[in-house]
């Protein structure tokens, strides 16, 4: 489909989905990159910060006619960031904290050839009904959210039963804005 070889940098199974749902013919290099940010970096600016930290890792393997694709999502709940959870009672708690308001979920990529980059950022605005903590804890118990920034995966139970609206690309939501992807792949 693109003249390019496409190559995602990148262990997500979400990131793998949306790609090839979207007929996009890729290939997987990774290379494990610590995810850690300047303190004094504003909130919005991180995920495109780490996605471009994650390409210029894997940029000495790239080869001529390849085009990277790498990429971060955060939580933002306020003025805090919403990682993975380390454990059950920290998914727990940030789930409670999610509960019944309004969160941000921004998605930075990174798109870098030998030639060029291009980074850029998604922004998706998720509102949550209330949640019970026997629904939190079912949740958490069964969906074990441990990979996920926020605790929960929007095409899980949470986004069936307790998200109530969406502003923005639902797919952003899920780690990888393919819309925005796709057009940049085909104006390379």
């Amino acid at each position: 489909m693109f003249p390019h070889r496409i190559i995602l940098g990148s262990q997500s199974p979400r990131r793998r989905q949306l790609l090839s749902d979207a007929g996009i013919s890729f290939e997987i290099r990774t290379l494990d990159t610590e995810e850690t940010w300047p303190d004094e970096l504003p909130l919005d600016e991180v995920a495109p910060f780490l996605a471009r930290k994650k390409a210029a890792a894997l940029l000495p393997s790239l080869q001529d006619g390849e085009i990277l694709i790498t990429a971060d999502s955060v939580v933002l709940l306020g003025d805090a960031i919403y990682n993975k959870p380390a454990d059950h009672a920290e998914a727990c708690r940030m789930l409670r904290d999610l509960s019944g308001n309004m969160h941000r979920v921004i998605t930075g990529v990174c798109m870098q050839s030998l030639e060029k980059q291009e980074v850029f950022s998604e922004v998706s605005n998720v509102y949550f009904a209330e949640m019970s903590d026997a629904e939190i804890e079912h949740y958490v118990a069964r969906y074990q959210p441990f990979d996920k920034a926020g605790s929960y995966a929007v095409q899980e139970w949470v986004g069936l039963c307790k998200i109530r609206r969406i502003e923005g690309d639902f797919y952003n939501i899920m780690g990888l804005p393919v819309q925005a992807v796709y057009a940049r792949l085909a104006s390379w």
